[in-house]
């Protein structure tokens, strides 16, 4: 069944559409967000994409949940980005991976300046959700890496740069590119991608932003390469 946003079924869609449910729901905090149920309807999904989702917004603070009473909009508000028009919606991997070496690098290197503790603490918390997911479970494993990336952005306080972030990200999670970010995830990979996690919270909350950009810089570029080793993979089995 497909729900009146037509989305694709995925818990990242479902976590984009239920940011900006929560949006339109600020002005009434008192009153519960839909049951699972009606929100996999609504959207599209499966409930467990669902309560994926609202696992993340939960740990970001942005909703509570009482059993019983239903889930809430609070404690606090998220930041708002900008809302951009016109931004190309065609693009590819590689295109994608250019542009968040040139914006997410300085994101963190803000981030290192600007972050509270509580946004420290939410990348930190992130971080860890990520370590026990098994590598076959691409869909929530994406989930929690864009959380936490999305995590820094904000941390960034820059309105404009989180607005691009949302942008890039949006078209990163592109499902027609699912297989090779399948291909480009591999149990040793998972293994560095963890420890740069690491390196990067390290250095945020040392207040060191020189260094927090060279470790969002060497994060992505392995990133960069994995999906170029795909890609090669993938034309190889074509010629053959």
């Amino acid at each position: 069944m497909t729900g009146s946003y037509g989305l694709r079924a995925n818990s990242s869609s479902a976590l984009e559409k239920m940011r900006q449910l929560i949006q339109q729901h600020d002005d009434r905090p008192d009153q519960p967000l839909p049951t699972e149920r009606e929100l996999a309807e609504l959207f599209g999904v499966g409930r467990r994409e669902i309560r994926r989702a609202l696992d993340v917004l939960e740990e970001e603070g942005r909703i509570w949940r009482k059993q019983g009473k239903g889930t809430f909009v609070g404690p606090a508000a998220p930041v708002q980005p900008l809302v951009l028009q016109d931004l190309p919606q065609q693009s590819n991997l590689l295109e994608v991976m250019e542009a968040r070496l040139q914006l997410e690098p300085g994101l963190a290197r803000l981030a290192a300046l600007r972050a509270s503790k509580e946004q420290i603490a939410l990348m930190s918390r992130l971080q860890e959700r990520m370590q026990p997911i098994a590598p076959d479970d691409g869909d929530q494993h994406e989930l929690w890496d864009s959380a936490f990336h999305r995590a820094i952005a904000e941390a960034a306080g820059n309105r404009l740069m989180l607005s691009l972030f949302d942008a890039i990200d949006a078209i990163r999670r592109e499902p027609d590119w699912q297989h090779l970010r399948i291909q480009a995830r591999t149990p040793s990979r998972l293994v560095h991608y963890d420890q740069h996690h690491q390196r990067l919270v390290r250095h945020i909350a040392a207040r060191q932003p020189t260094e927090a950009a060279a470790a969002m810089r060497e994060h992505l570029l392995s990133l960069q390469q994995a999906l170029m080793d795909a890609i090669h993979c993938n034309d190889d089995e074509e010629q053959l």
